[in-house]
C-alpha cells in the first residue's frame, strides 16, 4: 500500500494505492463528520500552532490563521519568515509542521487501512514550481516523517488518472491528453502523450497565482460594491467575509441565477438586508481570469505561440492529436469554467468525476506497484546563471538546462551538466535564475524566479573565508585555476551545483533555491 498526496493550496487530498484500487482517504472532523480532504490552513491558539481541521475550527472562533500558505512557496524560498498570531517561523518549518499534523490525522483520524505506520508516498507540486518550491516540498515531507518515492507535477498526475479512467478515448491518432488544472490557488496546464503504460509530458505551463481564492475575492469585491462598503472598512473582517464567499461559490450549480450574501461579519457596517448578485454578472467578472488560463493552454499546444482565436485553438487541438481536454481541480467546479472551455474545444472537454481528487488519485496510480506507469517529466522552465563578460562590461545569461529537458525518472542516474574554464577574477559571483521563456538573444524574459546568489573563492588565498561581498571581486594578475561547475538534477527536479578547483580538489556544494 502506498499514498498519493496532493498538497493543495486550499485543500490537501490523499488517495491510496491498494491492490489496484485507488480510493480517496476520508478524515474525521472535530464535529464527527467524515470528509475527503484536510484544509490547508494553520492557526495560532493558546496551545501553539494547529493545522487542518483543528485550524479551521480555531479560525471560526476568531484565532489568527493563515489560509492558502502554499502560495507563499511559489513566491519565496524555504527560509522566508511568516507570522501567525505572534508565532514566527520559516516557510519550511510551517510546511513541516502542517505535514506532521497530516501524518497524525492519517494514522489516528482517517479511514486509511493498516494504520500502524506511514506508507511510502508520491507527492505533487505545481507544474511551474521553481527549484526552491520543489526542494521545500520534498524536504518538508521528509522531515515530517514521510518516505517520498517521487515528486510529480500536478497536471501530470491528473493525466495518469485520465488514462486510467478513460482508456477507450485514447487511440493511435489521438494519444494526447490536455490537462486543465484549476485549483484553489494555482493554474497548471500540461500536454501529455499516452502510449500504453508510458506517459511523456510534452510540455507544461502555469500561472503561479490564479485559482478559486481569486474567484472568492472577486465575489467579495462585487458584494462590497453593491453594499457601498470600501475594502478598507471591510479589512478587519476579511477572513470571515472571504469564507462566506467561498461557501456561496461552492454552492453554485448549473441552474443558479443569483448569489445571496449576508455580510454580517461587517458588524455595524453591514447592510440592512442581504446583498444579491446576479450570477451572469459574476461570471462576466470571472471571464478574464478564465481567458487568461487559455493562454497557458495554447502555450503547451504550440510553445511560444499565443493563440486567442477560437477556431485556431480548435485546429491546434486537432493537430496535436488531443483525445480530450481533462478538467480537474476544485476551482474548475464553477459552471462558467467548463462552459468557456467548450466554446474553444467543443465535445472534447471532459470534467473529472472527482475534480478535487483527480491529482491525488493520479499520484496513487503513479505509486502503485502493480500499475506503475512510465512517467517522463521535463523541465518546465529554463534554468541558468548570469555571467560577466568582457571584464564585467557585459552581462550574459548562460542557460544550463533548457525548458523541456527530460528529468530523470526515480531510480535513474542524475542528469549532469558541466562548465569548465579558467577565471579572470578572484571570486566567482553566480546569480541563478529560472524563467519561462528566452528572447531572440537568449536572455530571460517574462516570469523570472531568482534563486539567490553564490560566491565562490577562485583565489586560493581566500578559501578560509565563507562570506564575500560584491566589492571584494577584483581581477587577478595571473591566470586562475582550472574550475569545473557540475550541475546535478535528480528525479524530484531539484538542482545542486558543485564548484570544483580541478587542480587541488577544493570544492563547495550548493542546492539552488
Amino acid at each position: 500500500m502506498r499514498l498519493g498526496i496532493d498538497l493543495g493550496t486550499t485543500r490537501t487530498v490523499v488517495a491510496v494505492s491498494d491492490r489496484g484500487n485507488f480510493p480517496v482517504v476520508g478524515f474525521s472532523t472535530p464535529d464527527g463528520d467524515v470528509v475527503d480532504h484536510v484544509p490547508t490552513i494553520s492557526a495560532a491558539t493558546d496551545d501553539g500552532l494547529v493545522h487542518g481541521h483543528a485550524a479551521e475550527q480555531a479560525a471560526l472562533r476568531g484565532a489568527p490563521h493563515l489560509r492558502s500558505w502554499k502560495r507563499l512557496l511559489g513566491r519565496h524560498g524555504p527560509e522566508h519568515r511568516v507570522e501567525i498570531g505572534g508565532v514566527e517561523l520559516s516557510l519550511m518549518d510551517l510546511a513541516e509542521d502542517f505535514l506532521r499534523a497530516l501524518a497524525v490525522d492519517l494514522l489516528e483520524r482517517s479511514n486509511l487501512p493498516h494504520r500502524e505506520e506511514l506508507p511510502e508516498a508520491v507527492v505533487s507540486v505545481p507544474a511551474n514550481a521553481h527549484s526552491a518550491q520543489r526542494f521545500t516540498t520534498m524536504e518538508a515531507f521528509r522531515r515530517a516523517g514521510f518516505s517520498v518515492r517521487a515528486l510529480v507535477n500536478e497536471p501530470s498526475a491528473a493525466a495518469l488518472e485520465y488514462a486510467h479512467r478513460y482508456k477507450n478515448k485514447l487511440n493511435r491518432k489521438r494519444d494526447h491528453v490536455l490537462v486543465y488544472d484549476l485549483g484553489g490557488g494555482t493554474f497548471d496546464a500540461a500536454l501529455v502523450t499516452v502510449r500504453g503504460a508510458d506517459h511523456d509530458v510534452v510540455d507544461t505551463a502555469g500561472i503561479q497565482e490564479l485559482g478559486g481564492d481569486d474567484f472568492d475575492a472577486v465575489m467579495l469585491e462585487m458584494a462590497l460594491e453593491r453594499a457601498g462598503v470600501s475594502m478598507d472598512e471591510a479589512r478587519p473582517a476579511l477572513g470571515p467575509l472571504l469564507e462566506e464567499c467561498r461557501e456561496a461559490k461552492e454552492a453554485i450549480g448549473a441552474n443558479t441565477k443569483k448569489i445571496v450574501l449576508e455580510l454580517s461579519a461587517l458588524g455595524d457596517a453591514a447592510p440592512d438586508g442581504p446583498v444579491v448578485l446576479k450570477i451572469a454578472d459574476y461570471y462576466e467578472r470571472l471571464r478574464p481570469f478564465v481567458e487568461h488560463t487559455l493562454t497557458a493552454l495554447s502555450q503547451v499546444m504550440a510553445p511560444g505561440q499565443g493563440v486567442d482565436d477560437v477556431e485556431a485553438l480548435k485546429e491546434q487541438a486537432a493537430d496535436a492529436g488531443v483525445a480530450g481536454v481533462y478538467v480537474v481541480g476544485g476551482g474548475s467546479g464553477l459552471p462558467v469554467v467548463p462552459r468557456i472551455l467548450r466554446e474553444r474545444f467543443a465535445h472534447r472537454v471532459q470534467r473529472s468525476v472527482h475534480p478535487s481528487a483527480s491529482t491525488a488519485i493520479g499520484l496513487a496510480i503513479a505509486a502503485s506497484e502493480d500499475a506503475a506507469p512510465g512517467l517522463q517529466e521535463r523541465f518546465t522552465r529554463h534554468l541558468g546563471v548570469f555571467r560577466e563578460q568582457h571584464a564585467g562590461r557585459w552581462i550574459s545569461f548562460d542557460r544550463i538546462f533548457a525548458r523541456g529537458t527530460p528529468v530523470p525518472a526515480p531510480g535513474e542516474p542524475v542528469l549532469i551538466e558541466r562548465r569548465q574554464y579558467r577565471p579572470a577574477h578572484n571570486i566567482g559571483h553566480f546569480r541563478f535564475v529560472e524563467c519561462g521563456a528566452l528572447d531572440d538573444h537568449g536572455q530571460p524574459r517574462g516570469d523570472i524566479s531568482p534563486h539567490g546568489v553564490v560566491y565562490f573563492p577562485y583565489d586560493r588565498h581566500l578559501r578560509d573565508r565563507d562570506v564575500f561581498r560584491r566589492d571584494d571581486i577584483a581581477r587577478m594578475d595571473r591566470e586562475g585555476p582550472p574550475i569545473e561547475e557540475r550541475y546535478e538534477v535528480d528525479a524530484t527536479g531539484t538542482v545542486q551545483v558543485t564548484i570544483l578547483d580541478r587542480e587541488n580538489g577544493f570544492e563547495r556544494r550548493y542546492r539552488l533555491g
